[in-house]
């Protein structure tokens, strides 16, 4: 189990207090984001911890529209514990590039990371097709195929901190909007945090 998440001491005293979940993924493009964050933030609520979702931009800072949420999500990410990433393939073979730079964040931070995919192929097998569709540059170039669910750093990277991907047991993959395989990561998240549902 992990250690605790302390608040700064209080009169000398460190206080125990539940970890804060950032929710990386591609979630943020669907139609109904707002929604969906919200659902996700109260199943992390009911495991008993709390989570933020870079939804809306926050802060005043007048800085042009990509670089305002770049900072938004960056001061986020700093007031948040752990990361639970939606790794789920998008656009392409692999997961979402932007979630890919948050992972690495966390990880470079030191603080606990996560993810799960609603995706049951390999990325060997989603490299094929895609190349199928969208051939590559360079005629020939090697399909990394380890049996892994994604590029080797992304689940080296999960496993590193002692749980692997979480993805379908049943090797059936599901709706990309699905919140199935989400809620069972969470769960998993919560026991190794020492939470409890409430």
């Amino acid at each position: 189990m992990e250690p605790p998440f302390m608040s700064p001491p209080d009169h000398g005293v460190f206080l125990v207090r539940r970890p804060i979940a950032y929710l990386a993924g591609p979630d943020v493009f669907m139609p109904d984001a707002p929604e969906r964050a919200a659902r996700k933030i109260a199943i992390c609520e009911h495991y008993g911890f709390h989570a933020r979702a870079p939804v809306a931009e926050s802060g005043t800072v007048k800085l042009p529209p990509w670089e305002r949420i770049f900072q938004a999500n960056l001061v986020m990410m700093e007031a948040c514990d752990i990361v639970i990433a939606n790794l789920t393939p998008f656009r392409g073979a692999s997961a979402d590039a932007g979630t890919l730079v948050e992972l690495g964040w966390f990880g470079g931070k030191g603080r606990p990371v996560y993810g799960y995919s609603n995706d049951a192929a390999s990325f060997a097998s989603r490299s094929d097709a895609h190349i199928a569709r969208c051939p590559d540059p360079v005629a020939g170039m090697e399909v990394e195929d380890f049996g892994l669910p994604d590029n080797l750093m992304i689940p080296g990277l999960l496993e590193e901190q002692g749980i692997a991907l979480v993805m379908p047991e049943d090797g059936q993959s599901r709706d990309f909007a699905c919140l199935d395989i989400f809620e069972r990561c969470v769960a998993l998240v919560a026991v190794r945090h020492g939470m409890a549902p409430v």
